[in-house]
């Protein structure tokens, strides 16, 4: 089997997580900076074999698109473009509220907790974890 790599996209910073070759475990990756963020998944795709990215799709409450849409879908038709790897939207809400809240129950330090690369990195994995078990939910009702 191959990887499932998420993104959280983000203005400044972009958010990497990825899950492990049998697809069980999802883990952070790293967080770059957004404007690399391309040449850096073209990379990490030539030396790890990926079957899925992942991209976090920012609504709002009313399940409106949020402000950040308008940035990430040409990320993601770009991004499409430049691999032969299915790329997929998942619903990204409360990731970064959930992010906070594993942060300050880790019990890292006051310092730590304000690092906002973990956050976006924190982010990419919930994502990722919560695609994983939405897709074991959907294959057990089979």
């Amino acid at each position: 089997m191959a990887r499932v790599l998420a993104v959280d996209y983000g203005k400044r910073r972009t958010g990497l997580a990825v899950t492990d070759e049998l697809q069980l475990i999802a883990g952070g990756l790293t967080t770059v900076d957004t404007n690399s963020v391309i040449q850096y998944i073209l990379d990490y795709v030539k030396r790890e074999p990926v079957e899925l990215i992942v991209v976090g799709l920012p609504k709002q409450m009313n399940n409106q698109p949020s402000e950040n849409m308008a940035r990430i879908e040409p990320f993601v038709n770009r991004l499409r473009k430049l691999v032969d790897i299915p790329v997929e939207y998942y619903d990204e809400r409360f990731t970064s509220v959930l992010a906070h809240q594993a942060i300050l129950q880790s019990g890292i330090g006051k310092m730590a907790r304000r690092n906002k690369e973990l956050v976006d990195e924190i982010s990419a994995t919930i994502i990722l974890q919560s695609y994983m078990e939405s897709k074991r939910m959907k294959n057990s009702r089979l």
